[in-house]
Parts: C-alpha cells; structure tokens; sequence
C-alpha cells in the first residue's frame, strides 16, 4: 500500500503527473481518496418504459452507430442507435468520435445518461460499457460506469470519474494486501468490518447499506487515531515534571479585592482550576476558552502573579506585536502596586517595567535580565522562542490565540527547569464546537468563559446593503460628533494584493471553499481595499475626521503608534485589515463597520464585533454587502440571533464543516471523516474505546500494528 504511484505500470506517466495533482502519491492514497458522493444507475429499465428528463440505464444491441460532422457548429456528433426487446432509442455524444472504434454494429451495451427528447427521445452522453451476452451474469457484476450504484470522485483535468473507477477495479486485488491495525476487541464491540472490506465496499459498494458500514468503519479509523494521539498525548505529558507554584490565598485576595470590577463567576471558576493545576507537581496543560470581551486576561494575570510572586518566570506569548504590546501594557496596569519586574520582547521592539515606570531596554540587556532571572514576566511575540532566549526558571507558559501558533512554537517555549517542563495554559477567543473541543484539544483539560463581565452592553448588529450605504456614513458621523470612534474593516490591503497570508481573498476563499457555488461576492475590483477605502473616506466622506490605516505590511512601530493614537483618541476612524481581529482593546471606540462581510467566516465576524462595546457606551456593528445572495444573507443573519460566541461556533460548524473551521483542513483528513466531526456521538463512542485501550495497555505492546499506525499519523498530522 506503500508503492509509490510512479512504480505503477498500470498507471501512465501522465496519469501519474494528474494523480500527483490530486495529493495521490501511494497507492493507499489512491484508494483513500473517497467518491464524494453515488448515482444511482441500478435500475435496469426498458427503452419503452423511459421518460424524458430522468437519468437511466438500459441494455440493448448496437444495431447501427456513425459519426456526423455539423459544419454550422463545427462539431463532431457520434449517433447509436440501440434496441431491446420493447423498442429503440438513439445515443449521442458530441465530440467523442473515437467512441465508434470502441463500439459496433451488433455490440450489446450498458448505457447509463438522461433521456432527452428531441424528434423523439435520446440518450445525450451516456456512460457506455460493452457486455458479453453469452456471460451475462459476469458481465453485469464486471460494470463500472452503468447499472450499479456508481461512485463519483473529486476531479481535476484530464482526470474522469470513469478513468479512477477503471483503475479502482484494475488495482483492487491490492486491497487483499491491507493490515487492518484496529484491535479486534474494538471492532467487534463497535460492529465495524474488516479495514480491507471497507475500502471495497467504498469504491464498489453492493448497496446503500454497504456503502453505511464502510463509512461507519473508515470515519471510525480517522477519529480514533485522533482521539487516540490526544488522549496518549496527554498521558505522556502527564507523565511529566513540574514545580509545584503554592497556592499564595492572601495574595490571591488581595489582588481581586483591589480590582476596579467584580470577577464573573466564570472568572472565579476558571481562575480556581488554573490555580490549582499549577500547584501540582505534574504539568497543567490547559486551555481557557471564552468568548469575545470575557475576561480571559485577568484570569491569566491571576495565574501569572501567582508564578512570579513564587520566584519563577512567566513567558506570555501572543501572535502579534499589537496584541502583545496591549497585554504588556495591560500587565504594567494590573502589577503597578507590586514589585514585580516585566519586559517585552518583540522583534523590533524590547522593554522592561518595574512598578510603573517603562523604559526602551537594549535587547541585549533584557535578554540578560531574562537569563539571570532579574525578569519575572516576560511578553513576546515568536520572539520568545529565538534560541538567543534564554529563562532561568521558567515555570507557566501563557499562550494567547493560541492556534496561531504552530505544534513546534508551542513546544519550543516548553523549555523550563532543568528535569521539569512549564506548566501550559493556552486561551483562545474562537470558541470551539464541543465535537471538536472532544477531538481536536482531546489532551487538553478546558476552562469555560461563559458569561460576559457586569455591564457589558449587548452590541446592536445590522445587515446594510449597498442602498443604504449613506445612511451608515451618517450614522458614524454621528457617533463621532458624540465623541466616540469607530472602526472600518477591509478584505484587503490594496487592489490586487495576491502575497499577504491572513488579509487577502486567498484567506477568504480558503475559508469558503464549501460555499464557491453559492456566495455571490463582488468582483475584484469592488472589493474594498485599505488603501483606497483610507483616501476615499479622508476626502470624500469624512474630511473633517482623523483617519489613519493599519494593516499587516506598516512596520511594527509605525503600527503601535496608529494603535497609541487611536486609544488617546487622536484618530477618529481606523481603516483595518484583520489585523484588528483579537485582542484590540479601545473602549471609547462604539462602532465597527465591516465592508463585504459576506467574505468573512462567521466566527472572524463575531471577533471583529467584539473590538466595540468594551467601554460604557452602546455599540454597533455594521455588516455592509456588496450585492450580496439570500444565501450571504442568510448566514449573516445567524450572527444577529446568536447569544454568544459559542452558539455561533455551532452555527459555523454547520455552515462551513469542519473542514473550513479552525483551519481544521489542513489535518489532511478525507472529507469522509471531516463530516464525522460533527457527530457528537460518534465522537463519544470513539473516546470510550480509545480510553479503554490506553488504560489496558499504554505502550501498546498488545497492539503492535495499531503502534506502528499511530507513529505514521504522528509523522503525517500536526493538530493544530
């Protein structure tokens, strides 16, 4: 199952170079890659019986076939006319005259296409295979293309349905060769078939219900290596040292009593849990999850004054230098009354703060300070992971956004105490569907956010369409002249801005693949771009504002000083990309108006919305559409019923699959299990099984062939 596509002399150079095209290299990668959907041809009707506009398959003689060039349309025409006991019909193909040399006078076929009516009723491009009349029985279970359940594949050019489900058939001997790596016990108890009768039954299903048992078996596979992996994982890490941090209660109190506002009872919950996990001797790995403007900072800052206030380091990563400069200048807030010295590192920027006073440090010395421990607190970007980094005694790593970062960032910060690993608290504002919370972050213990902190005023949300463009510029002008700000959101950057990774419309159709066929979005050119929505808004509409652009390609400090001028109220609108999309906290600023947001993922939306309504005043979102379908509409109108961000996270499961969500796609798993994702129970199911294994026999000495399976997935998929 290993063989490489190129050692397959069945398989033509040039179908190896489409197959390669595909992400089909080995042979298992062939038979993995799944029909996406059957037709139906089973039925075998007579030619007196057929109806115009249905699909159908018939078996008859040839009994006369010819090509006819049209000279007004310059096409070539292949004409068959083909007979049963109950009458005759003709066959038409347009272009294909090599089809004459395939088929003759007096051939019996299999012919599967619509029937259409024209001077009579047709067959327009049907399937055709030949069948031997005196082995009938054979014959019919030897068809592909007709007269079956017949499977349908992702294409791509000069690669046919026909020409896999031929090679499927040429090659499905191999099939015998497949080591089924799914412990027996595990099988029997979940009613799952053999891995090798699957993959048979997938590409040549016998039936409906065939087809059921070989997805149920091979969804089944995929969720339970990952489950598995996470749960082993998680046990590995377990297996792990940490410092135990003190539970510190007088300090504890203190903090919370002098805060300005009361802790949620989320925030008292979560805080608890994180506290608690750091004073064991095993490493937490935790995952603080909470909707947009929860508080999840000051349930991390709670943890991080515990650590610091013990002796130890804490490392505080986040994915921009804008974010983590706002969580250093947060941290400088929240610590000034305790004796507590913080730096920031970033590529272009390093600074310490003892108390309240922030200096410009040389990198060299911070770097320094972090080494001899003098640093207790340090905030970063990537910056954190640079081999010149070096901590005394870092015991809590803090990872903010954290899908952001990639399975080797993450590790890399996981360096700490000589014979000891950090304790790991990583927290994200995307809330996470619970299938995917049981899957995805299955090693993860999680902390739930799920209340907004008192006053928090709900945000007022309206879909604008392109008639009612002046209106919402009067609106914002408004909203200035009362002192507030707002926000402008843009897809991209410039026109024709093909290089950025996160602001382009590369990112977007990325997120919308699924819907390609359905979101009607504007064309290029009417995308609205940073740069020129900057300009038209300076001159024509708002004159009389400050308006100043933020995007990915300003340099790090120009960025920051946008950002400072912004929140000192210097500037009136900022015209963004998705750089603003976490962490941005400006509480004077009441409106964000997201132009094309049908070009935006649900859960991108919900977190541009909640850049507003984080000061006294109500806020609004503002989601302009260029000439958008009912379908747009529709999607977007789920952002006006959620609650929260949770049940929104559900809704864009279901919307974008969880192929799209999270950038779950680049696990490079089939479609087939990708809709498996959604199956809470299923997912239970799979757990249970994976548990059980993993408690009988963690190093899997019983089981060596699912061993030798989860060490080749570990080297295939990172779960991000």
């Amino acid at each position: 199952m290993d063989t490489p596509i190129s050692n397959i002399s069945r398989i033509s150079l040039v179908y190896q170079k489409r197959l390669i095209k595909l992400g089909v290299k080995t042979l298992r990668d062939l038979f993995y890659h799944f029909p996406h959907r059957y037709q139906d041809l089973s039925e075998i009707k007579s030619i007196a019986s057929l109806v115009a506009g249905e699909t159908s398959t018939i078996q008859g003689q040839v009994s006369a076939i010819k090509n006819i060039r049209t000279w007004k349309k310059r096409i070539n025409i292949t004409e068959a006319h083909i007979q049963d006991e109950t009458g005759q019909i003709r066959a038409i193909w347009y272009n294909q005259p090599f089809i004459t040399n395939s088929l003759k006078e007096g051939d019996y076929v299999s012919l599967a296409g619509k029937v259409n009516i024209n001077k009579g009723l047709y067959l327009s491009n049907p399937s055709y295979e030949k069948i031997d009349k005196n082995n009938l029985s054979f014959s019919i279970k030897s068809l592909r293309h007709t007269g079956k359940l017949v499977p349908i594949y992702s294409e791509t050019a000069g690669l046919s349905s026909r020409y896999l489900r031929y090679i499927f058939q040429l090659l499905a001997p191999s099939l015998e060769q497949v080591t089924d790596w799914l412990p027996e016990e595990t099988r029997n108890s979940q009613g799952l078939i053999r891995l090798n009768q699957a993959l048979n039954q997938i590409h040549f299903p016998a039936s409906n219900k065939t087809i059921i048992s070989a997805r149920q078996r091979l969804a089944f596979d995929e969720l339970f290596l990952i489950q598995f992996y996470a749960l082993w994982q998680k046990t590995k890490w377990q297996q792990e040292k940490s410092v135990k941090i003190p539970f510190n209660e007088a300090l504890i109190k203190k903090f919370v009593k002098e805060l300005p506002f009361a802790l949620t009872e989320s925030q008292r919950q979560s805080t608890w849990e994180i506290l608690q996990d750091i004073g064991k001797s095993q490493p937490m790995n935790r995952l603080l999850e909470g909707d947009v403007g929860s508080g999840k900072t000051i349930v991390a800052a709670l943890a991080a004054l515990q650590t610091a206030s013990a002796g130890y380091q804490v490392a505080f990563m986040a994915p921009t230098e804008v974010l983590a400069s706002q969580h250093f200048k947060s941290l400088m807030k929240l610590f000034s009354q305790y004796n507590l010295a913080l730096g920031l590192l970033t590529n272009t920027v390093s600074q310490t703060g003892c108390q309240a006073e922030i200096m410009d440090q040389n990198k060299k010395q911070l770097l320094g300070q972090i080494k001899n421990g003098q640093i207790k607190i340090i905030v970063g970007t990537h910056s954190l992971i640079q081999k010149s980094v070096r901590f005394k005694n870092l015991a809590l790593a803090i990872i903010d956004e954290q899908h952001r970062f990639g399975v080797a960032q993450r590790a890399a910060l996981l360096d700490g105490l000589p014979g000891s690993v950090p304790h790991l608290l990583s927290m994200t504002a995307t809330p996470i569907p619970r299938t995917l919370a049981l899957t995805i972050y299955g090693d993860l213990d999680v902390s739930l956010l799920k209340e907004m902190p008192r006053g928090r005023q709900a945000i007022i949300t309206k879909i604008v369409g392109a008639q009612n463009r002046q209106k919402a510029y009067n609106f914002i002008r408004q909203q200035i002249v009362s002192g507030r700000q707002a926000f402008v959101i843009c897809p991209r950057i410039e026109t024709n801005d093909k290089k950025e990774n996160d602001e382009t419309v590369l990112k977007e159709r990325r997120n919308f693949t699924l819907f390609k066929n359905n979101l009607s979005f504007a064309k290029d050119e009417e995308i609205k771009t940073v740069k020129q929505e900057t300009a038209k808004l300076a001159k024509e509409i708002f004159p009389e504002f400050k308006i100043a652009a933020l995007h990915s390609k300003l340099k790090p400090l120009e960025k920051n000083k946008i950002m400072a001028d912004f929140k000192s109220g210097k500037i009136n609108i900022l015209v963004s990309t998705s750089v603003v999309e976490v962490g941005i906290d400006i509480p004077n600023a009441s409106v964000m108006m997201i132009e094309g947001a049908e070009r935006f993922g649900l859960a991108q939306l919900h977190q541009f919305r909640g850049r507003v309504g984080r000061g006294q005043h109500q806020s609004f979102c503002l989601l302009l559409t260029s000439g958008a379908s009912q379908e747009n509409n529709q999607r977007l109108k789920a952002l006006l019923g959620a609650k929260n961000g949770f049940e929104l996270a559900e809704q864009d499961l279901r919307l974008r699959g969880p192929g799209q969500f999270y950038g779950a796609k680049q696990w490079g798993l089939p479609d087939l299990s990708m809709a498996s994702l959604t199956d809470l129970e299923l997912i239970k199911q799979v757990r249970r099984e994976a548990q059980k294994i993993l408690q009988q026999d963690p190093e899997l000495k019983k089981y060596p062939k699912l061993q030798e399976k989860l060490q080749t997935f570990k080297e295939k998929i990172h779960l991000e």
